[in-house]
């Protein structure tokens, strides 16, 4: 099989631990690109915190898929191709049941991280996307308009609990974990594999041609619309037997191990 899409998720998957892109990674990538690969960052960081990753990898005739794929942006166009956001309505019902749930909740307005609370766990997010931090006295009042996504955050095995009462709560609603102590919450529908549908018909790829990569929750509806579905070996453990193929892990090189494989081979 000819390969012609490549989607990496960014954080614990292309990334090693420490946020970076290893040498071997930018190697492989940079020829998959040569031979005519469309190369896709997928992830559910902010837009303004995979852009510097994008420039990296010379990434400027490709698209990046942002907010757990409420947004699109073409960035030999410098624009967003695609966009949807959960409703003001939607964001002040999941600041309520944040409340009932003893959860730290976040959104982003203005480009920056808008919360109510203070958390190790907001501090990580905060270091991850570079973002500013605006705390606020009252939530609610904070948010007059719509947001492409919240994220609830708390411990990881109480949080666990959370996600599936948040989905019987909201089944209307597109509820996954990104990391252990993230429960991103987006628009029905949205999600990594609606994204990567609506790019694979307008570049007239196949969905046998496309390769995703990725490690957590927030990853397995890309990882099963795929044609090959990999994970890295880091993987979310309960998700281990629901892709295709197991490579390397983060931190070894993983997507790396998956150009020399699928699409070099």
């Amino acid at each position: 099989m000819k390969y012609k899409m490549l989607v990496l998720d960014m954080d614990d998957t292309l990334l090693t631990d420490d946020h970076k892109i290893s040498d071997e990674n930018k190697e492989m990538i940079a020829i998959a690109q040569e031979k005519g690969v469309y190369v896709i960052l997928a992830s559910g960081r902010p837009t303004p915190a995979m852009a510097a990753y994008a420039k990296e990898l010379k990434m400027d005739n490709s698209y990046m898929i942002s907010y757990n794929g409420a947004v699109i942006t073409d960035l030999k166009e410098d624009k967003v191709i695609f966009e949807q956001s959960l409703t003001q309505e939607e964001i002040h019902k999941l600041y309520d049941y944040s409340i009932k749930s003893k959860t730290h909740i976040i959104t982003y307005l203005d480009g920056k991280v808008l919360s109510e609370t203070n958390s190790e766990y907001i501090d990580i997010e905060l270091h991850i996307t570079g973002l500013s931090h605006n705390k606020v006295l009252d939530f609610k009042a904070a948010v007059t308009s719509s947001a492409v996504k919240c994220i609830l955050l708390e411990e990881p095995s109480y949080l666990k609990e959370v996600e599936k009462a948040l989905k019987l709560a909201m089944p209307h609603l597109s509820v996954s974990m990104s990391k252990p102590f993230f429960l991103e919450v987006a628009p029905n529908g949205i999600d990594k594999a609606a994204s990567i549908k609506i790019l694979a018909e307008k570049l007239g790829i196949r969905q046998s041609e496309i390769i995703a990569v990725g490690n957590a929750g927030n990853d397995l509806t890309m990882i099963e619309y795929a044609g090959l579905g990999v994970w890295v070996d880091n993987v979310t453990p309960e998700l281990r037997d629901r892709a295709n193929v197991i490579v390397a892990s983060n931190n070894d090189h993983g997507v790396a191990e998956v150009v020399r494989r699928f699409i070099l081979n």
